[in-house]
């Protein structure tokens, strides 16, 4: 089956899937926010039971910034009831990075429950209707989504931390004991308004 590549996205950005070369086994269909609940009760009637993964990518220049791309598989069996070669299909929908709401697809795929979950933890993505969105793989205590590209690399906690200017590598000659020297500065910079 081939594959149907989609076009760029309105408003002038790259398409990222449309890019890669098509896959001979699977067809890539794009959805939008809205329609997305109805394309997958309907793709539940018409045979696709096999929710494979769900996963979610960033792309921060790009409207909408996000894709969340669900993996389908459909086994079916011909007249002699032997199981004829599988079809594949991957779901993408944009979702704005304003309004990061989908609906949830646990109700139809019970295993879409740790997936849906996981992408709210890292990309905060809310998922509609999911029984139970929390936290699955960060301490709850934890401060944004690390999977985001505009998340800052120590973190948000460490990132209001200062640093030391001086405390590099090539500044200290190897088998020197610590001196308190850095630990004294840090302390002097956090008193320092």
């Amino acid at each position: 089956m081939p594959s149907t590549q989609t076009p760029p996205i309105a408003g002038g950005a790259i398409d990222p899937p449309s890019l890669r070369p098509p896959i001979d086994d699977a067809v890539i269909e794009r959805v939008d926010a809205a329609l997305l609940r109805a394309r997958l009760e309907a793709l539940r009637t018409q045979g696709w039971t096999m929710l494979l993964d769900i996963g979610a990518a960033d792309y921060p220049l790009r409207a909408p910034r996000f894709d969340v791309v669900y993996h389908f598989l459909k086994l079916s069996p011909d007249a002699a009831g032997i199981v004829t070669k599988p079809e594949r299909l991957r779901l993408l929908c944009g979702v704005e990075a304003t309004h990061a709401h989908v609906p949830s697809a646990s109700d139809l795929w019970p295993n879409a429950d740790w997936a849906e979950r996981e992408i709210f933890d890292l990309f905060g993505i809310v998922f509609d209707g999911h029984p139970d969105l929390r936290r699955i793989q960060m301490p709850h205590t934890w401060e944004g989504h690390p999977l985001r590209k505009d998340y800052p690399l120590r973190g948000p906690a460490r990132e209001r931390s200062p640093r030391p200017a001086f405390a590099l590598k090539s500044n200290v000659q190897a088998g020197t004991p610590p001196s308190g020297e850095t630990l004294a500065a840090l302390q002097e910079q956090r008193r320092e308004p």
